[in-house]
């Protein structure tokens, strides 16, 4: 009689849990460095105060990643996708009018950088001027995003019926709405002494941002 494979093939009870304690142990590790990294900057956060806050010894903290940059790594790469997520999509699915493109735009400001401060800070902080390892996790992150927005100024350009006054517009577009995001988040949330409204700057940056795109649209 031929055995069953289903039944064969099933995971374990134990196994399945040594996965999950191991899939634990890495997030409370990867919590506790971007907490202290947020809190005390990436060169003043020791791997002792990160096992010491995960609760787990120093030997557990490199069993999982090399070094405090391979941390920082993961972390930007798991940032960078959530960025994404969040804001890439709103622009992906946005229903090709500039009205639709600006509550996209408005989405990083309201989804990503008021309900994720500290996920802010180490993006579009920590993790800047480090090896080429994290600028390349950063790159394809911001890269990944900026062709959601291009794609998006097509879409509405075509929904709309006015095509760009130029067709290689879209990319510069994009790019400096990508840039122009970053550069408003980091001067509102790390520069700025006096606490900012964050929504309602993010409103006023991306109302000038759909004024510019629509003046590169045919009438």
């Amino acid at each position: 009689m031929q055995e069953n494979t289903d039944t064969t093939r099933q995971e374990k009870p134990s196994t399945a849990r040594r996965r999950r304690e191991k899939a634990h142990r890495e997030r409370t590790i990867l919590d506790a460095a971007l907490n202290l990294f947020v809190a005390k900057g990436f060169h003043k956060t020791s791997a002792n105060e990160i096992a010491n806050a995960a609760e787990v010894s120093v030997g557990t903290v490199y069993f999982y990643f090399k070094n405090k940059e391979a941390l920082l790594i993961r972390l930007t790469e798991e940032i960078s996708y959530e960025l994404r997520k969040l804001v890439g999509s709103e622009f992906t699915n946005s229903d090709g009018t500039l009205d639709g493109f600006r509550r996209a735009g408005i989405s990083f400001f309201k989804d990503f950088c008021i309900p994720h401060p500290e996920k802010v800070t180490l993006l579009f902080r920590e993790a800047v001027g480090h090896s080429q390892a994290v600028e390349k996790a950063r790159k394809k992150g911001f890269t990944q995003l900026t062709e959601d927005v291009r794609k998006a100024i097509l879409f509405m350009a075509e929904n709309m019926g006015r095509p760009l006054t130029d067709p290689d517009s879209a990319d510069v577009l994009a790019v400096s709405i990508v840039g122009i995001y970053e550069r408003v988040a980091y001067n509102y949330l790390f520069w700025k002494e006096e606490e900012a409204d964050i929504l309602k700057v993010g409103e006023d940056a991306v109302t000038f941002l759909v004024a510019g795109v629509d003046r590169f649209l045919k009438p």
